[in-house]
């Protein structure tokens, strides 16, 4: 009795020539993540001291004021931060502005408060 051929099903990797492939939603979907590098974050942020107080503009804590424990160095400098809730955490340098340009930013755009008219002695 003569064996049979095995047959082995074609690899996962092999390319298709199927032009429905193209319609895959899977396909579709790994298509439109786009990475992009910010290429200015190996350059930092000039202005971030230890003791500094800054803004962190991206990230889980978006929007909340720190206190800069310590800078490190290296191909991307990064900070490691307290923020005002207490919580520490790791944030590059070029998404951290400092508290003072974000304050006086802050203070330009909103109008200067009005004052009630005191009581006057009579």
């Amino acid at each position: 009795m003569r064996r049979r051929k095995v047959v082995y099903p074609p690899a996962k990797t092999a390319t298709r020539s199927d032009p429905s492939a193209a319609l895959d939603p899977r396909a579709a979907a790994a298509a439109s993540r786009i990475v992009s590098i910010n290429l200015n974050a190996m350059t930092g942020r000039a202005g971030i001291r230890q003791g500094g107080r800054v803004q962190i503009t991206s990230g889980l804590y978006a929007g909340e004021f720190a206190i800069v424990e310590s800078v490190v160095g290296g191909v991307i400098p990064a900070a490691v931060v307290r923020t005002e809730a207490g919580r520490t955490r790791r944030v590059r340098t070029v998404d951290l502005v400092p508290a003072a340009k974000v304050d006086a930013a802050a203070k330009a755009e909103s109008p200067a408060p009005e004052t009630a008219p005191g009581p006057t002695e009579v």
